[in-house]
């Protein structure tokens, strides 16, 4: 089997979102990134991401939370960014979209959240305890989840930068919520900020993220950094 990258669109209720899809060759699990305000499936730090995890033998889908409509919207007004059940809501959807999908049924799902991405991510994961293997959250808002971060079971990681220090605080009160996890873990990335733009902290993101994921998602790759 060859790798495949289809552009994809995936309805929610009244909305039509557009995704890339990348499939390997043999891949055991797949990863749906949800990012966070501003951004959309053509992030350079996702997608950078999403190439350390294809060289592993990972799927990925990187797809759009908002419509193009609606993104335009959001520039003026900023009225959904923060409407963490709405996009919650449409990361679920679009999570059924791959288990009734021939070609991603089978695959283990785990979710990779950035910024308000991480909140939505991590109350879909509640929401589909029997569905989600595992979670990681990059400079992520978690906190913004509320009381579903109560309900998560799949192991989750929370990284963020050492100089994002309001964003430390609100992970590290965001872990002592997990309470039905079975693993949990923040990792500190030295010298980082929130986008981590220094040389080499997306890069060490991208390993960290890359590991915690086959860990819960194709178990016969080696890891290297947990």
């Amino acid at each position: 089997m060859s790798s495949s990258l289809n552009e994809v669109s995936i309805s929610c209720d009244s909305a039509t979102l557009r995704g890339n899809l990348f499939i390997p060759p043999d891949a055991n699990g797949i990863v749906i990134f949800a990012h966070g305000s501003g951004s959309s499936r053509h992030s350079p730090r996702n997608n950078y991401v999403a190439q350390t995890l294809h060289d592993k033998g990972l799927a990925t889908l990187l797809f759009d939370l908002l419509t193009t409509e609606e993104e335009e919207k959001e520039r003026w007004t900023a009225h959904i960014r923060f409407n963490i059940p709405l996009l919650a809501d449409r990361l679920v959807n679009t999570t059924y979209w791959i288990k009734n999908s021939r070609q991603t049924g089978r695959l283990r799902i785990g979710y990779f959240g950035a910024s308000t991405g991480a909140a939505a991510a991590l109350v879909a994961a509640a929401k589909l305890p029997n569905l989600i293997d595992v979670v990681v959250s990059r400079g992520g808002r978690p906190d913004l989840a509320g009381k579903e971060l109560e309900q998560v079971k799949a192991p989750t990681l929370l990284i963020v930068g050492e100089n994002d220090k309001t964003v430390i605080d609100l992970n590290r009160k965001a872990l002592k919520s997990l309470q039905n996890v079975n693993k949990k873990k923040i990792i500190i990335i030295p010298g980082a900020s929130h986008l981590f733009e220094e040389p080499g902290a997306l890069e060490k993101v991208s390993r960290i993220a890359t590991d915690w994921f086959l860990i819960y998602l194709d178990k016969k790759m080696p890891v290297t950094s947990i």
